[in-house]
């Protein structure tokens, strides 16, 4: 779970820098040579890279690690020289050179990669399971938001609530509430006292909740609080921005729908605000009507709060 901050650009761009500046000194990759080694960082890298795939074409290296062809051809020539690297004609494509390892050059990595555990080790070892958990979980947001890649493949899956959720939704629906409509603090006073009372009178068999999570984030959430014994409560749906576009609300919506009619509500209501358009279009494409609207001033806007109603 990650915190966010509004920073201007300029604020932005000087803690990227101070965050490059810590890494490269951390890792010690300013250093002639990389973990007392012989090798600059790129050839270090490049060894990494032939010595962790199926022989690969100076191609695909230059692509995957952004290196001049020139350059590259330079490190391979010196690792030619040490005996470190065979090079085959490809079977598919004659104009295509396949690379590997030497034995000589499995020797020359094996100590930079063992070197590298244990540096990393050093660093992470004082660390709590937690702490360790927390930093593993950060990283993988850095290489998320500012990687080329596509967005992660990994599943989302739905799971209940468990420790820590409660107070991370209050806390990350009204900071995107305050983000994206300009609502005040009191949407998260509203926010916390429906999820304390979620948990304080929980009743698996009339409630339920889905958290939905990606490699160990938090991508949205919804509530189903008992009503009566005929109508059921759809309470709090939210979506990660970067998880929008997805199918994520419909799919936490049609759980709620499905648990509603599985435990014999009649009835599942809700209640939301006319500038929440893409759950409004959710809560219509799912079948629900809205069945009373009535303007309201609240979370510091005039807004026009509604009921939905879906017959179950």
């Amino acid at each position: 779970m990650t915190d966010t901050l509004i920073l201007s650009q300029a604020d932005a761009i000087a803690a990227v820098r101070r965050f490059s500046r810590f890494y490269t000194s951390q890792l010690g990759l300013l250093s002639e040579g990389l973990l007392k080694s012989d090798f600059s960082l790129t050839e270090a890298r490049v060894l990494y890279e032939l010595a962790h795939r199926e022989t690969p074409t100076a191609t695909d290296l230059c692509r995957d690690l952004g290196l001049d062809a020139g350059y590259l051809s330079r490190i391979l020539k010196t690792f030619d020289q040490r005996g470190l690297i065979t090079r085959a004609a490809s079977p598919s494509d004659g104009r295509q050179t396949l690379l590997a390892l030497t034995p000589a050059g499995r020797a020359a990595f094996d100590p930079l990669d063992r070197a590298s555990q244990e540096e990393v080790l050093a660093m992470i070892g004082r660390l709590t399971p937690t702490e360790t958990a927390q930093l593993v979980q950060a990283m993988r947001t850095v290489e998320q938001m500012m990687g080329t890649q596509a967005a992660s493949a990994a599943p989302i899956i739905l799971r209940p609530h468990r420790l820590g959720d409660i107070g991370w939704i209050a806390h990350r629906q009204a900071i995107l509430y305050a983000q994206e409509y300009g609502w005040d603090e009191t949407y998260e006073i509203l926010a916390a006292e429906i999820l304390a009372g979620f948990v304080r009178t929980f009743d698996p068999q009339w409630e339920r909740s889905w958290i939905a999570e990606r490699e160990g984030q938090v991508m949205g959430s919804v509530f189903v609080v008992r009503g009566s014994d005929t109508v059921a409560k759809l309470r709090l749906l939210y979506v990660e921005p970067s998880a929008r576009g997805l199918g994520l609300g419909r799919r936490l919506v049609n759980a709620c729908i499905g648990f509603a009619r599985e435990t014999g509500y009649a009835t599942l209501t809700l209640w939301t605000n006319d500038v929440l358009v893409p759950a409004r279009r959710i809560y219509q494409q799912a079948g629900f009507t809205c069945v009373a609207a009535e303007p309201h001033h609240s979370f510091g806007k005039d807004l026009v709060g509604e009921t939905w109603e879906l017959a179950l």
